[in-house]
């Protein structure tokens, strides 16, 4: 109440600061200095990059340089938009692991069965791998690096794994899920072999490129149909 009095005459108006915090600044300071330099470390001594990995402006082009005469792309350690298998080993886990839930909940789980489920999971990945490995070789080249061929083909798994808990949570889901989980792949497969990958090939066919590049979208509704559909029977 007495904050409305005003200014009063002869009447000193007792000043209205209030006491700062002495720590305020200090904590506020360390905190910002302390979450960039621990990010940052943590970045170069686990992830084997610096602290630009977790300090990204949003510039996703690849960073390339000269190798015996031609440019090729740095690896993952030095460049942050470069792929790694974080990602598709994450996801590839998290599929084995939703699909034995999948069983479970048919009450066919077993340790044998969910065995089966990993080395599907593999046998699939390494057919992705295969598809795009020898995509580039029909076009003259086979001087992708084999990693970054794995990486992308790992982020199938990611669709999947959403695939599959919409299945679990709603089994008729899969019907609408599994198609959008193909189209994605395949969108993304496209995008980045036209845009990454056969950047390493040494001959350019525009006809042959396009029939390649949809043969590889195509190809992902067999193969992820297949890896989608949980069973203990290598067809079904």
């Amino acid at each position: 109440m007495y904050d409305n009095l005003g200014a009063q005459p002869g009447v000193p108006r007792p000043p209205a600061t209030t006491q700062a915090n002495p720590f305020g600044n200090a904590f506020s300071g360390a905190s910002s200095g302390f979450i960039r330099g621990g990010l940052g470390a943590y970045g170069e001594k686990i992830l084997g990059s610096s602290s630009q990995y977790v300090q990204s402006n949003g510039h996703w082009t690849r960073i390339t340089e000269p190798v015996g005469g031609r440019l090729s792309y740095k690896p993952p350690i030095y460049d942050i938009n470069a792929p790694d298998l974080y990602i598709p080993f994450m996801a590839f886990g998290t599929y084995v692991v939703l699909a034995g839930l999948s069983l479970g909940l048919q009450g066919r789980f077993s340790p044998e069965a969910l065995s089966w489920l990993f080395i599907k999971g593999l046998v699939g990945w390494f057919l992705q791998v295969s598809l795009l490995k020898m995509t580039l070789f029909s076009l003259g080249s086979g001087e992708a690096p084999l990693l970054d061929i794995v990486s992308y083909a790992g982020y199938a798994f990611t669709g999947l794994s959403i695939a599959l808990l919409g299945t679990i949570v709603w089994n008729y889901s899969y019907y609408f899920l599994m198609p959008w989980t193909c189209l994605c792949m395949g969108i993304f497969l496209v995008k980045t072999t036209k845009r990454v990958l056969f950047a390493e090939v040494r001959t350019y066919d525009s006809s042959r490129h396009h029939y390649l590049l949809l043969f590889i979208a195509l190809a992902q509704f067999p193969l992820l149909f297949w890896l989608g559909k949980i069973s203990l029977n290598w067809f079904l």
